[in-house]
Parts: C-alpha cells; structure tokens; sequence
C-alpha cells in the first residue's frame, strides 16, 4: 500500500500548490486519459463540459505538441474561444500547464491560482509531483487492485476497462 499513499500525498501536495484547482490527463492513449484528476470548482467543469472546451482550450493543445512547462499567460494570443478568460471568471485567474510524455505515454495537466502566478519553488513541484504520478502509473493494466481503489477514493476518474 505504500504506493497509493504516494500517490494520495502527491495529489495532496498539489492541491496545496493550486489552490484554485488543477486538472490532470494521466496516460492520454488517443484522446482519452486512463487517469482523470479534476479539483476544479464544480461549475467551472460543468461550463467546460457543457461548451465542449477541450477542443478549444489552448491548454490542451500545448500539452499534445510539447512537453515542459508554461504559464496560461503565454497562451493568450492562441485562445480565439477565450477559454483562459472563462476559466478566471470562474475563480482560475493563475494558470500553468506541464505536459510530461515517457514511456511512451503523454500526460497533459494544468493548475490554477486565484491569487497570484505561481513562483519558481512551485513551477518546479508541479513538474516533480507530476513526474512521479505520472511514472507510478505508467503500467496502469499492471497497478495491483488497491492502489487502483486509492485512486478511486481520492475521486479520480478511472477509465481502465474493468475498473
């Protein structure tokens, strides 16, 4: 069990860096993430969902061309649809976006702040956090059935088939 609270820490310490919430694609085979982490305020996704922003977020289309890390403020000039703007009205003023792709496997994420940007120490957090998450459940069809309860627990959508 020590993995599943090496993830549930993990997922603990980010949501002490974004306070405004973050959005994890873990493992994106063609467009579907086998892990979804969401702690967006309820009416943010429900609006996101609803418009059908992923297609539009500029976000999610750094995140499928590039790996690394950027600041939501770099990507204005790419957002016809005004995610970015929608997203602030809805409390995620602050924004960044890591994209991770190893193993043969591409994880896209995004945190938010109300507040302020995000300062070094946290920037390289993120990337540290998510790296381990992201090489944790690398062998997704292979993680042992608690630790795929874990991730259930902390409310994470799972699209494993079977689980």
């Amino acid at each position: 069990m020590p993995e599943a609270f090496d993830i549930s820490n993990s997922v603990s310490r980010l949501k002490k860096i974004a306070p405004a919430g973050f959005a994890m694609a873990i493992h994106i085979r063609f467009t579907t993430p086998t892990f979804l982490l969401q702690s967006y305020p309820k009416d943010w996704i429900a609006l996101y969902s609803q418009k059908g922003l992923v297609m539009q977020d500029p976000t999610v289309h750094w995140g499928f061309e590039n790996v690394g890390l950027i600041d939501w403020s770099e990507l204005r000039a790419q957002d016809a649809a005004n995610v970015i703007p929608q997203a602030a009205e809805h409390g995620l003023k602050f924004g960044v976006t890591y994209a991770v792709n190893r193993g043969e496997s591409l994880s896209v994420t995004s945190f938010a702040r109300s507040d302020r940007t995000f300062n070094d120490a946290e920037r390289a957090e993120i990337e540290t956090v998510v790296n381990a998450i992201h090489d944790a459940t690398l062998k997704s069809d292979t993680l042992p059935p608690e630790i795929i309860d874990a991730l259930k627990a902390m409310s994470i959508t799972a699209t494993l088939a079977g689980a």
